[in-house]
């Protein structure tokens, strides 16, 4: 029986792995996707209530509809040509702005995009816009949420059922909490690889949506200017040397992998 169970276990985990467009990266993705979608669409919808959201006709969301909308048709026709389109099948695209300092932004599931005015002013034109729009559309396409849950559910083991797992509201953003100290090294590596992928794949859809995705150093280095960096090791993302140095390295070959 516990060989069984064991065959059974590695046989889902073969199956359950894909590959991410672009990076060609393998990763793990054990919940349906159609689940998730709906659960970010709950969770987006809480999120715009309780927050000030600009009109639409604020030229600051002008601004993020404009290059949102730009990149969401680009990102799109690629994949299609790439017979990838199952990679935004059931997205229905929201970009939003939200009043609030912070320097951020964010894609959850199905392409539910919230940007803080915190983040424009290091945005002063559209291409630097561009640098944060298309990585946080690259965390959505890439499905970066699932693979975190995904990973902790793996981390946990198998013993649950997927149905369970999506039901419970204490692991709806399972993947943004804490698991003890040798996980969480643990998850915060992977997320750092999701970071990393995330830039690598936006640089890309920046570039088809016909932005220059050399001004992403001058994006990058503004936001290095921020300061506030923790020591890459206990950060979910990676440090800004790596970051700048790693854009650097792969832009060179951007037409290649726009391919």
């Amino acid at each position: 029986m516990k060989q069984f169970f064991v065959l059974a276990f590695s046989f889902v985990f073969i199956t359950a792995c894909v590959r991410v467009p672009i990076t060609n990266r393998k990763q793990l993705k054990l919940l349906p996707e159609d689940q998730l979608i709906a659960m970010a669409d709950t969770a987006y919808r809480d999120f715009l209530a309780t927050h000030k959201v600009l009109p639409r006709n604020d030229q600051r969301t002008q601004k993020v509809l404009r290059v949102g909308n730009k990149i969401k048709s680009s990102v799109e026709s690629f994949l299609n040509a790439h017979n990838a389109s199952s990679r935004v099948r059931g997205f229905n695209w929201e970009f939003n702005v939200v009043e609030e300092n912070t320097v951020n932004a964010w894609c959850m599931p199905g392409g539910k995009v919230v940007v803080y005015t915190g983040i424009l002013p290091l945005c002063p034109d559209d291409t630097s816009l561009a640098v944060v729009m298309g990585h946080e559309i690259a965390h959505a396409v890439a499905r970066h949420g699932n693979e975190r849950m995904s990973q902790q559910m793996a981390v946990n083991g198998f013993g649950q059922v997927l149905g369970g797992v999506m039901a419970d509201p204490a692991k709806r953003n399972v993947f943004l909490q804490s698991y003890g100290v040798a996980s969480t090294l643990g998850v915060l590596k992977y997320s750092r690889t999701h970071e990393s992928e995330a830039d690598k794949m936006g640089l890309v859809f920046m570039y088809l949506a016909g932005y220059n995705p050399w001004k992403a150093i001058d994006f990058w280095e503004r936001m290095a200017a921020q300061g506030g960096s923790v020591p890459e090791i206990l950060s979910t993302h990676p440090s800004d040397a790596t970051r700048i140095n790693d854009i650097k390295a792969y832009l060179p070959d951007i037409k290649k992998h726009a391919e």
